[in-house]
């Protein structure tokens, strides 16, 4: 990684300074992986190769910090940086810790994450930045109205834009349906791998849902994204089309490219 990185470094210095910069770092934090890249917000596309560390366990902030610090170090990055995790975030500060470890809850994420790399650090709820990858530059890019970007994965994430303005950390993969106190543990795609449901079977969990967020919400579109959307095909038809249902685009990508993008709108 040597010659490689010191590149990196040279070339990504000073990117910050001036005019509204154009390329920006977005880091998206998991439950299992960290990954990064430099994102140019003229395209929406990475303009380097996604770098990616495991996940340290235990998940607490203090294993977690120095990941985000290496990260950024792997691309000599100075300037913007946009930080996507799986929590409610208000100000910077983890108020929920639904699928992460409890140590989170009320830590100032920002300024941990700020300390460790040296400058500053915006963070935003994971499922809203994927959503504002797909309303900035992918399957929602222009839709006006209700947009709501479903992610499947872990959990349910959800990310909610009314005429392309983000309502920040809506959290609709905890709501109760059905007698389930928390629908994402009987929806999320984990449940189909945990409890070894065919696509059929889990299908008709997420149809139910979709009905009920609907209802609730009454969007113009859902995209739905998150490991999921990956196997897109194996269930779409099995969706009723309640209103415009279809696919994230930016997929594994949508994480980082989101937060670049809410760094650059803080800023």
């Amino acid at each position: 990684m040597g010659n490689e990185n010191k590149k990196a470094k040279k070339k990504r210095k000073g990117k910050s300074s001036g005019a509204a910069p154009t390329e920006v770092l977005g880091i998206d934090i998991g439950g299992t992986g960290m990954k990064a890249g430099v994102v140019d917000l003229v395209t929406g596309e990475l303009v380097t190769e996604r770098f990616r560390i495991p996940t340290p366990q235990p998940a607490n902030p203090r294993n977690m910090a120095p990941v985000v610090a290496e990260l950024v170090e792997h691309f000599g990055h100075r300037g913007l940086i946009g930080a996507a995790f799986p929590a409610i975030i208000k100000s910077g500060v983890v108020h929920s810790a639904a699928n992460i470890d409890p140590k989170w809850l009320g830590t100032d994420a920002a300024a941990l994450f700020g300390e460790a790399v040296g400058q500053e650090v915006v963070m935003l709820n994971d499922a809203d930045a994927a959503g504002l990858a797909e309303v900035g530059f992918g399957a929602a890019k222009g839709v006006d109205g209700v947009v709501l970007v479903l992610t499947f994965g872990t959990g349910i994430g959800s990310g909610l834009f009314v005429d392309g303005e983000l309502v920040p950390n809506t959290e609709l993969g905890h709501l109760q349906l059905d007698g389930h106190a928390d629908v994402e543990d009987w929806a999320a795609a984990s449940a189909r791998d945990r409890e070894g449901l065919s696509w059929v079977e889990w299908a008709a969990r997420v149809d139910r849902y979709l009905e009920h967020v609907c209802f609730l919400f009454s969007p113009d579109m859902v995209v739905i994204g998150g490991g999921a959307s990956k196997s897109w095909p194996k269930f779409a038809d099995r969706l009723e089309p309640r209103t415009t249902i279809v696919a994230a685009t930016r997929r594994n990508n949508a994480g980082i490219i989101g937060a670049a993008l809410y760094s650059l709108a803080q800023r």
